[in-house]
């Protein structure tokens, strides 16, 4: 089974690294997005299984953005998953009560990601 990640990453980097990473994994199909705004945009016509965003980003938040897409009914039991590197217990309290599944810090280990996310996905 491919895992369909929609992934939501201003650094145009840490696209490139999540991208090797799931490659790498196998077994992920990826649609990056550079923005809320796109994410938006790219979702109308790609559903993915699982939401990966970034928290800090110009315009939209990694958290707008996830509020956005809950208001459409094909998204509302999409797991998230936040990237970020202010990761704050508080602040991940926060995020698992406006829906994410998981947390993860920047800097995070590449190897690892496709762990992660399958292991959030099931």
């Amino acid at each position: 089974m491919v895992i369909k990640i929609l992934h939501v990453e201003d650094d145009e980097s840490i696209r490139e690294i999540v991208e090797l990473a799931l490659e790498m994994a196998g077994g992920f199909e990826v649609v990056q997005c550079h923005s809320g705004e796109d994410a938006l945009t790219r979702s109308l016509d790609y559903i993915p299984d699982v939401l990966l965003l970034d928290m800090m980003m110009p315009g939209l938040t990694g958290r707008q953005t996830l509020e956005r897409l809950r208001e459409r009914p094909e998204f509302v039991e999409i797991p998230a998953i936040f990237m970020t590197a202010r990761a704050q217990p508080n602040e991940m309290d926060e995020l698992r009560q406006i829906g994410a599944v998981d947390v993860i810090s920047k800097p995070f280990d590449p190897i690892t990601l496709g762990d992660q996310i399958k292991a959030v996905v099931g």
